[in-house]
């Protein structure tokens, strides 16, 4: 059996991957193991070097790799660019910080000498989804390599071009074979993987639902786990708000990606004050983007990247509408793709309020104040982030320590960056990427005591 890639925008076949058997698993994870062995003794220095190098390979093929994404998964070939110069930015940070990062922490105690190692854990399965196919990757890849640990990658099936493109960078710049390794499998032979005693822990973003299954499968084997799930993010307006800016961030904020993003800003919470001028902003700014082939340099908005994707969000905005929500935008779907929609009167109990919506909506909620915007914010399972509009720092200062997110973004979207942790609560997983907190996860912090 064979796995094929199609494109989204026009249905065409883009690759055919042979599906691994359980002997090629098994002669994967077993390489991953043997290269361990040798990966872990090269020096942090070195291995910051090849992290480098694969960097400057991702720029030197920039285009090659932006096209393969855009061709599996509609993306607009310019943010297709930019994730790839972004993938290249990560390897920069971990390369510049690495041996700063795992340097030996010197603690004073009563022995002669009492410090903290941070020694690679060994083979590290991640689990990685479609929509930002080359940056998942990176953003753990390059701490967990860095820091001496091997990788297999299980990708999401529509985007294995995009897999073996990332495998062709690594070992452009050098990295040794079996550092980082693609398995082609099906979701039920993951198990099998994480019981496998040479994989040391996981790693997954994605749905709710897989994490929920991955974290069982590893916690039943003891095994580590990383998880960034779904997000259902607001975006507060407050009456003090820069109005034109708020608009200007939250159409980019929803409209990226198609909307396809865990952190777009899904669900917009408007202080009464202000919704009305906020609301017609946002709907004249949408009406601008330009929808079509996302090959094209001019194109804003792709389709989504699977047709039950767009099926999906037919039903949440269809539903919404049912129970009461007013359509004030779209609301049409032709194939993948999905018109811009906007929703206004969206209340708790609508799926547009209530479930994670990955694709171009925008649920429009009005609030009293910002008492009922914190509210509304934590009536939500979810918890990846929040971003807020206020010029009131004071007062945004207070406000951030009431919500229980993972971050919290004042006058800006809510973005993943090297160098800020990054990871959500709740429903929407636990652990971090990025920065020190994301090559922490995976390193031993041993203790060594010397009297």
């Amino acid at each position: 059996m064979n796995f094929t890639s199609i494109n989204p925008f026009n249905g065409s076949r883009i690759g055919n991957y042979k599906k691994h058997n359980e002997a090629d698993v098994l002669r994967i994870i077993n390489k991953a193991q043997q290269t361990f062995d040798s990966w872990r003794k090269v020096s942090v220095k070195e291995r910051a070097a090849l992290i480098s190098a694969v960097g400057d390979a991702l720029r030197k093929n920039t285009e090659k790799y932006a096209r393969m994404i855009t061709q599996e998964m509609g993306k607009p070939i310019a943010e297709s660019r930019a994730e790839i110069k972004k993938c290249a930015w990560v390897c920069d940070y971990y390369s510049d910080h690495a041996e700063k990062l795992l340097a030996e922490e010197t603690i004073k105690t009563e022995a002669s000498w009492s410090f903290v190692r941070h020694d690679a854990i060994g083979c590290v399965l991640a689990i990685m989804p479609w929509n930002f196919p080359f940056w998942q990757v990176f953003r753990f890849a390059a701490p967990a390599l860095a820091a001496g640990n091997t990788a297999l990658l299980k990708h999401a099936p529509n985007v294995f071009g995009c897999a073996t493109y990332i495998s062709d960078a690594f070992r452009d710049a050098g990295i040794p074979d079996g550092v980082f390794q693609n398995l082609f499998i099906d979701t039920d032979a993951i198990g099998g993987v994480i019981a496998d005693k040479s994989v040391k822990a996981v790693t997954l973003t994605g749905s709710e639902r897989a994490g929920s299954a991955v974290a069982a499968l590893a916690g039943k084997h003891l095994k580590k786990t990383v998880l960034e799930l779904g997000g259902s993010n607001a975006f507060i307006v407050l009456e003090d708000a820069n109005i034109a800016d708020a608009v200007r961030i939250a159409v980019t904020s929803r409209m990226q990606n198609a909307g396809q993003s865990c952190i777009a800003a899904k669900r917009f919470l408007v202080v009464e004050q202000v919704y009305d001028d906020f609301v017609a902003g946002f709907i004249s700014e949408v009406k601008k983007l330009k929808s079509g082939d996302p090959m094209n340099e001019t194109t804003q908005l792709g389709p989504l990247a699977r047709i039950d994707l767009a099926n999906q969000l037919q039903r949440q905005v269809q539903e919404s509408v049912k129970a009461g929500a007013e359509l004030l935008l779209g609301g049409n779907q032709q194939g993948c793709f999905y018109e811009p929609t906007v929703l206004g009167n969206v209340t708790p109990g609508m799926p547009a309020f209530d479930e994670e919506t990955f694709g171009p909506l925008a649920p429009m909620i009005k609030v009293r104040d910002a008492a009922e915007a914190i509210k509304f914010s934590e009536m939500s399972r979810y918890g990846l982030g929040v971003t807020l509009f206020t010029q009131n720092k004071n007062n945004a200062m207070a406000m951030a320590e009431e919500f229980t997110d993972g971050a919290c973004f004042v006058n800006e979207l809510v973005k993943s960056d090297p160098r800020l942790p990054f990871g959500g609560t709740k429903s929407s997983g636990y652990g971090r990427e990025l920065s020190r907190d994301g090559m922490m996860e995976f390193v031993n912090r041993k203790t060594v005591y010397i009297k």
